[in-house]
């Protein structure tokens, strides 16, 4: 997302360079790895289900913002730095959880204006994988759990696909398409 495209409902608590943004999130990319795997060799249900749900956590806050830089960057986008803030799209979500997403640490990366002008208009699964991933290894309770992820997936998408600062709307926009 680019400065402009900024929901002024977001909270920012606050901003990291690039290189730090990603370096927080490889590390936590890298420690969900290490969790799941954790997961998979525990000796007891409750430390696998304790090492399922730290790295499917770690995925799901550090997997968003990065994929975005990446995909960025191979379209020849540059970024100026990542913010740190609740979610861009309090609405999507009912009264319930809307306070909570308001104040979770989402990173979001933000584009340098020009090169986003610059690039062509053709210029989200990953932690529901990570559960998969645990049901198909035979981690303890898993399977439930990923259901659970699952669903989780679903009310994110809706929650974006409705939403007028969503990455789709922001995508369908760039596209061209209202």
């Amino acid at each position: 997302m680019n400065g402009s495209d900024l929901s002024p409902r977001r909270k920012i608590f606050g901003r990291l360079s690039v290189v730090a943004g990603n370096s927080v999130q490889i590390a936590g990319l890298v420690t969900a790895y290490l969790s799941l795997s954790a997961a998979q060799s525990a000796h007891s249900t409750i430390a696998a289900v304790v090492a399922m749900v730290g790295g499917w956590v770690l995925l799901y806050f550090c997997c968003h913002a990065i994929a975005h830089w990446v995909v960025g960057r191979i379209l020849g986008i540059r970024f100026a730095f990542y913010t740190v803030g609740g979610t861009g799209n309090p609405e999507g979500w009912p009264a319930g959880l809307r306070w909570l997403f308001e104040h979770l640490p989402f990173f979001g990366v933000q584009t340098e204006k020009p090169s986003m002008q610059k690039a062509s208009p053709i210029a989200r699964v990953v932690p529901s994988l990570g559960a998969f991933w645990a049901w198909r290894s035979g981690v303890p309770g898993s399977k439930l759990f990923f259901l659970f992820a699952l669903g989780w997936a679903a009310g994110t998408l809706a929650s974006n696909w409705t939403s007028r600062t969503g990455d789709y709307s922001k995508a369908r926009r760039a596209l061209g398409r209202p």
